[in-house]
């Protein structure tokens, strides 16, 4: 696969730095703590470092392992996960080329004493990390794909059962972005649907001023001109959120106020630029989880821009 990424133009190129996320027998993924007087020192991260001249992402990879942590890794058990473009806090922008990694040689130590941790994929939010990694998080434990509806997919009994039959071919993440009422027997049949599959599904503002919604199950979803009103809140805790946002400005609003993922949506706002080059651009300035509403793009080259996966229309919803 090409792990050339594109760049901002009005940049200098980003330092191209690969991990590793290895996992063990048992499910657990390895973390290392940055040491002493180096940049983010304290933080945990997936080992790995810097790419060097003439190398490629899994020579580099099997290097810095073996220098880091001790272990042997074939280059072919090097398998790309997500690769998150990421302006640091200092400025500095780097490419975190992350590869999944199962197979591999040797006792994991910290050889350069540093701490080491076999950690639950759902514990990993528990440790702090650079922002960089939080998107590495999510590609490792949250889905590929979530199903999106717009303004003019009516919540009907046809989209009722389609969406049923998503969730039993395995979704399950939902952000419903239409506007208008919920019946009382609408709300209770997505309670049940979200309960039978243990899916969360995301339902827009005006839905749930219309409808007394039970917590367990739902979430908020954030409509571009919702994250435009600058006097909007943050919904009540314990409540997910999620937005679906048009730019950057939006996509900081809907990170400012908490949201768990963005839908990012294609057209005009990309203007010249292709969508990868606008999202791996987009992706930079930000670190939730961010889907790209367009299903002609595939998950490897989206992953390759920092995606979380692909937002689908209920044209392309599976199950059908």
């Amino acid at each position: 696969m090409n792990h050339s990424r594109p760049v901002n133009p009005d940049s200098s190129p980003p330092l191209h730095v690969v991990a590793g996320a290895l996992i063990d027998a048992r499910g657990r993924i390895l973390l290392a703590r940055r040491e002493g007087r180096r940049e983010l020192a304290g933080l945990w991260e997936f080992p790995g470092g810097k790419v060097e001249p003439g190398e490629s992402a899994s020579e580099a990879l099997v290097r810095e392992l073996r220098e880091e942590i001790g272990i042997e890794v074939e280059p072919s058990d090097c398998s790309p996960l997500i690769a998150v473009p990421h302006r640091m806090t200092c400025g500095k922008r780097i490419v975190l080329d992350v590869h999944r990694i199962v197979r591999f040689r040797g006792r994991a130590r910290g050889m350069e004493s540093q701490a080491i941790a076999w950690v639950r994929p759902e514990r990993l939010s528990d440790y702090s990390m650079p922002g960089a990694d939080r998107p590495v998080v999510a590609a490792l434990c949250e889905p590929e794909a979530c199903l999106v509806t717009g303004p003019g997919d009516a919540l009907d009994e046809g989209l009722l059962a389609r969406l049923e039959a998503a969730l039993a071919a395995g979704m399950r993440r939902v952000a419903l972005g239409h506007g208008g009422a919920l019946t009382s027997a609408r709300a209770e049949a997505l309670a049940a649907l979200a309960q039978r599959h243990g899916a969360t599904i995301h339902l827009d503002r005006a839905v749930f001023e219309s409808a007394a919604m039970p917590a367990a199950g739902f979430g908020l979803h954030l409509r571009p001109q919702d994250l435009d009103d600058a006097g909007s809140a943050a919904p009540c805790a314990g409540i997910p959120l999620s937005a679906a946002c048009a730019d950057a400005a939006q996509l900081a609003r809907a990170q400012a106020l908490g949201a768990g993922f963005a839908v990012l949506a294609s057209g005009g706002a990309c203007g010249a630029a292709s969508l990868l080059e606008h999202f791996a651009i987009l992706r930079e300035a930000v670190t939730l989880p961010m889907y790209a509403a367009d299903a002609a793009a595939d998950l490897p080259a989206l992953r390759a821009c920092g995606a979380q996966g692909i937002a689908l229309t209920p044209a392309d919803w599976p199950g059908r």
